[in-house]
């Protein structure tokens, strides 16, 4: 069997610098600590006949899992749902690192990494709903499901952007483009941006409210924490909807 290449040689390849740097292109917690994690998984997997594709799939089914996960009452379930959406970070990073060094990118694997993104937090969103209605149906599911569905247009509108402008035949959108031209949309990006409250409706940040929220759940012995969580994260959510889409529009990404 061939070695296992040389760290320093495989982050040459495998996690660029521009990506790395974009604000958009990686995740807070792989700047922090999942990208040197990853690296150490890859280094063996790429000694592998494992694809990156089947790394694709298998974040997919820790995503999706990790909904299914809040299921399980109690505190079981929490910290299950933390831990897949923790591995669904780790295959995230992994299955890219993976083909950068084999070089077998394919669409068909960055179709489903966006697939895989937009089905686990909305699982993830639809679980809290379940969780919180106790019985699984009755009005929290509901909002469970709105706030799913307010996630997944989040996520669309911003990947919309790039189908919008691949029909005009313009480049991959740039940071600078990303900026409002309107100076009072600017200065409320900038307000949301310091606040980071935005970073809840992702699954990997929603996952650790509920966690929180699940121990609080067992301190007061009800299911209350649990659906004023999940009640926030529905209406900041929704606010965002719109508020992103006003930001697409006043910058220059469509132009």
């Amino acid at each position: 069997m061939v070695g296992a290449p040389v760290l320093e040689e495989l982050r040459e390849v495998c996690q660029p610098r521009a990506k790395l740097a974009s604000r958009n292109g990686e995740h807070w917690a792989g700047r922090l600590y999942m990208r040197r994690l990853s690296l150490r998984f890859t280094r063996q997997l790429v000694r592998t006949p494992v694809t990156p594709d089947q790394l694709t799939w298998t974040m997919v089914v820790c995503g999706v899992a990790s909904g299914a996960a809040l299921m399980i009452p109690g505190l079981t379930g929490a910290v299950l749902a933390v831990i897949l959406m923790q591995l669904f970070l780790l295959f995230d990073c992994v299955d890219g690192e993976v083909a950068r060094w084999k070089g077998q990118n394919s669409a068909s694997g960055i179709y489903v990494d966006r697939l895989g993104a937009y089905l686990a937090d909305a699982a993830l969103l639809a679980g809290a709903g379940y969780r919180a209605a106790e019985s699984g149906v009755g009005g929290w599911l509901s909002v469970g499901i709105a706030t799913a569905l307010g996630v997944v247009l989040l996520k669309a509108s911003t990947d919309l952007v790039d189908v919008a402008r691949a029909r005009r035949g313009l480049g991959v959108v740039d940071d600078e483009s990303t900026r409002p031209r309107s100076q009072g949309v600017a200065t409320v990006r900038r307000l949301a941006a310091a606040f980071k409250i935005h970073r809840v409706t992702n699954g990997i940040e929603a996952s650790l409210v509920l966690l929180v929220a699940a121990i609080a759940d067992q301190v007061t012995g009800g299911i209350e924490p649990t659906r004023w969580a999940l009640g926030a994260l529905a209406v900041i959510t929704w606010v965002m909807v719109p508020a992103h889409l006003l930001s697409i529009l006043s910058s220059s990404r469509l132009r």
